[in-house]
């Protein structure tokens, strides 16, 4: 069995090792309320670097918010080198809303673009201290079904738990004593207005994606259920579906290598 408190403690002297390494001098990481931004923001405040956690409301949910701050409170109250910056992009959003002709521009794509503006909030902040933008996003995500928006969340420095399972994360979460209202929270991307979740989204849970995507690599030979069938058709599509995002950027080689 894995020992969690182990590969904790692992992780953080991995992110410890990089940021000597490089020179870094801060690590910047947003909070959204979720358990994937609750595990990484811990795990570099635990490296004793100053680690500056931004808050970055737009049109939130009270329910996120409130889960963003309890977790950046408790995060303040167990770690002095731990730093809060409050972004509210509310206002910057909607002057974007209103800028772009909305008629043309979808709903992803508005979703998206909240992403995107948290991304530049992100850099700007590590930009004048020093810092790197540690991602948030776990396996399944970034390389399974690209759960995640192109130069907006996916755009990071570091990845420390990309590839920990969802469930991983769980595990760690409770091995860090993370909020357990966190960790009981439905995963979401914070993205709509009306609060979906991560699973009303994909059509699929999690677990069932971790599934699925351990049947792709390692095939079982058995006889699927329905609902397999059904999961293992949802993970192959958004595989393929986000491969771009999954996949190095293409380019043209006018001196290929031999």
């Amino acid at each position: 069995m894995r020992n969690w408190n182990t590969l904790a403690q692992e992780i953080t002297n991995w992110i410890s090792d990089y940021v000597l390494e490089n020179d870094i001098r801060s690590l910047v990481v947003g909070v959204s309320g979720g358990v994937d931004s609750a595990v990484t923001s811990t795990l570099s405040a635990r490296t004793g670097i100053r680690t500056i956690v931004l808050n970055m409301p737009i049109h939130q949910k009270k329910y996120q918010d409130d889960l963003s701050k309890k977790h950046i409170c408790w995060l303040k109250d167990n770690f002095n080198n731990v730093e809060e910056r409050v972004v509210n992009l509310s206002k910057t959003y909607d002057s974007f809303v209103e800028t772009v002709s909305v008629d043309e521009v979808s709903d992803l794509a508005l979703a998206n673009s909240r992403a995107r503006l948290r991304m530049t909030a992100l850099y700007a902040t590590a930009g004048s201290n020093g810092g790197i933008v540690v991602g948030t996003g776990n396996k399944v995500e970034d390389f399974g079904v690209g759960f995640y928006t192109k130069y907006g969340d996916g755009g990071v420095d570091i990845s420390p738990i990309a590839d920990l399972l969802k469930t991983e994360v769980y595990q760690i979460a409770r091995e860090l004593d993370i909020i357990e209202e966190i960790i009981q929270a439905a995963p979401t991307d914070g993205l709509w207005g009306d609060g979906r979740s991560d699973e009303d989204q994909l059509g699929a849970s999690y677990g069932e994606l971790e599934w699925a995507m351990k049947e792709c690599e390692n095939p079982s030979n058995k006889d699927l259920s329905e609902r397999e069938r059904e999961v293992l058709g949802i993970y192959q599509r958004l595989n393929k579906s986000n491969s771009h995002k999954m996949n190095p950027i293409p380019i043209f080689k006018l001196y290929p290598i031999d």
